[in-house]
């Protein structure tokens, strides 16, 4: 069985978070399970934006810190890395309050540049991820809950996508991401080239709606806990109260029989678990759940598949969408930018990085006409 622990948490004052932290992994056998006198413990939390902790964009600092302090206290040596989506990790963690707390209980901020070649599990033979994050001692994965345009759901097993250095996510997104399925699968495949100790989830202040850059923060009150991230993420979609049919990674999890992938498999420890309600709301560029048969949404996917559009208005034409497009679908002139619907591939990379949230999302033409 795997273990996923919950408590609840409902403020980050730093001296609650450290006793609700505490409270979650008291069960799984305490942070001195997952942390050795003398190792270097390698803090991976979500950094993808330069914005500050009330966005509910970044993993929030109070958390950081307090994982950070207990690390230390186990006589580890705390490290804080990352491969922001753009911008500097430098800006990045200025920006979301995680640079002072670096600075303040004496880490070592880590940028990740240099990689390491790493056999894959399944499809993708070969990986190149962090040489730092691969070879720390020991490494704690600390996701924000939020929602995804491409995949529905950012957690434990899409916050490891971040040790993919710098440009090379673009090329991985243009090579894998034409298909939720297969992009799901390298997600996982990711998480497996390297064990993760612990997985801590911030879901104190969590995103729905246009996740994981331009959504809606939601106040959802829990920390969850546990050393294989496959099953934290289960317990976090179902916390969420999202449906498993819209959860791409999970159903590839349950495809491939990974440990963790079915709710049969979890033994839930700490406080007693309570589906959000309403349930979170969900990105609209997520594609239409059709149940029919493959080839006829491959066929349809031109006429129902929600693509991004610009709103003129709010773009200040900075050139970061075009910059971060896998398959360069999208140009800029002196006076408009443009999205190319042939070449796009629907990873909305464009409209989680945009900074001015000037990308919308515009329906297929079949989606509407019914809508009128």
């Amino acid at each position: 069985m795997e273990q996923v622990a919950l408590a609840r948490c409902h403020t980050y004052e730093l001296q609650q978070v450290r006793e609700r932290l505490k409270t979650v992994l008291a069960p799984l056998g305490g942070i001195g399970r997952f942390v050795q006198p003398g190792q270097r413990v390698l803090l991976k939390p979500n950094m993808l934006a330069a914005k500050p902790p009330s966005a509910a964009v970044t993993t929030h600092p109070a958390l950081v810190q307090a994982v950070a302090e207990l690390v230390q206290e186990a006589g580890g040596r705390v490290l804080v890395g990352d491969s922001p989506g753009y911008g500097s990790l430098e800006r990045v963690a200025e920006k979301s309050g995680i640079l002072a707390v670096v600075q303040k209980v004496g880490a070592q901020l880590v940028t990740f540049q240099t990689t390491r070649r790493v056999t894959g599990g399944g499809v993708f033979r070969q990986l190149e991820l962090s040489r730092d994050y691969l070879e720390a001692d020991s490494i704690i994965n600390l996701p924000k809950l939020k929602t995804h345009e491409m995949m529905t759901l950012t957690c434990g097993v899409k916050n490891l996508y971040g040790t993919v250095v710098g440009t090379a996510k673009a090329g991985l997104h243009l090579t894998a991401g034409r298909s939720r399925e297969l992009f799901a699968g390298l997600l996982l495949e990711i998480a497996q080239a390297r064990t993760v100790d612990l997985t801590i989830v911030d879901g104190i202040l969590a995103m729905e709606g246009n996740g994981p850059n331009s959504g809606t923060p939601r106040q959802f009150g829990w920390l969850l806990a546990g050393s294989n991230p496959v099953a934290v993420d289960l317990v976090a979609a179902r916390l969420a109260n999202i449906a498993p049919a819209l959860l791409p990674v999970e159903k590839e999890a349950v495809r491939r029989e990974l440990p963790g992938s079915r709710w049969d498999d979890i033994e839930l420890l700490g406080e007693p678990f309570v589906a959000a309600h309403p349930p979170f709301k969900l990105p609209e560029g997520l594609d239409v759940q059709f149940g029919l048969p493959r080839f006829l949404q491959n066929l349809l996917r031109r006429y129902l598949t929600p693509l991004p559009a610009v709103d003129q208005p709010l773009c200040v034409l900075c050139g970061v969408c075009r910059d971060a497009c896998p398959p360069q679908a999208i140009t800029l002139t002196k006076n408009a930018l443009k999205v190319d619907s042939g070449r796009c591939i629907r990873c909305w990379c464009c409209r989680e990085l945009c900074p001015q949230h000037a990308l919308v999302v515009k329906r297929g033409f079949l989606l509407r006409l019914l809508g009128r």
